[in-house]
């Protein structure tokens, strides 16, 4: 099953998805080496990445800019399965408006499981497909892997009760999502041996806004 594109919402509306799930692995998981998903809101001038790696190989890239979005996945044992040939689809058909992402080798692009872009003044996203009309609709990944950036709360509430172990709260979950302040009884909520100052460190490499402690009613 491949995830359509035009399900997708605009790039900041995506990219603050990207973040909140940044945001609630980072206070759950204070150790950024077992986190799934991360958010580097200072990647470059006027740059912005979200990320999604299992520590399996599989990830995905969100790459954000005055010039659009771009999201990048590999999923290692897909059957069937070319990525070389699609990656080499990706820089064929992708616009010179995402070279600073193309060609970036932090994001593995030589190894391409699918591949969506959208510039921002575009209406909506564009999916590469495979060249190989035999491979062009089958399975890519794209649809277990990015699910959860459009699902609703209990879908990250399963993920964080499998890999964590935990039941974070699913109003901590819903208020991260909206991109509400951070406060300190949110915090508290979803791991109560983070202090609001470790939370506000992480909030500011994400670019997640946080309410200041001293503003803060104690909890």
């Amino acid at each position: 099953m491949q995830l359509d594109p035009l399900s997708f919402p605009d790039p900041r509306t995506l990219g603050n998805r990207a973040m909140a799930l940044a945001m609630l692995d980072a206070l759950i998981c204070p150790e950024f080496q077992y986190r799934y998903f991360t958010f580097d809101a200072t990647w470059g001038d006027d740059e912005q990445m979200g990320a999604m790696r299992n520590g399996d190989g599989d990830h995905w890239f969100l790459h954000l800019s005055d010039s659009g979005a771009a999201l990048k996945g590999y999923v290692q044992e897909l059957e069937h399965s070319d990525t070389r040939a699609l990656a080499r689809e990706v820089q064929r058909r992708v616009p010179a408006d995402f070279n600073a992402f193309l060609h970036e080798p932090s994001f593995a692009m030589d190894a391409v499981s699918y591949f969506y872009w959208r510039r921002s003044g575009d209406e909506a996203w564009t999916k590469v497909a495979h060249p190989e009309p035999g491979l062009a609709q089958c399975a890519d990944g794209s649809a277990d892997y990015l699910s959860i950036l459009l699902a609703p709360a209990d879908c990250y509430y399963d993920y964080a009760t499998d890999y964590f172990e935990c039941e974070p709260p699913i109003a901590s979950i819903d208020h991260i999502y909206s991109m509400a302040p951070l406060t300190p009884a949110i915090v508290k909520s979803l791991n109560p041996q983070l202090s609001m100052t470790e939370a506000q460190a992480s909030a500011a490499a994400i670019g997640y806004p946080w309410v200041s402690a001293r503003a803060s009613l104690p909890c």
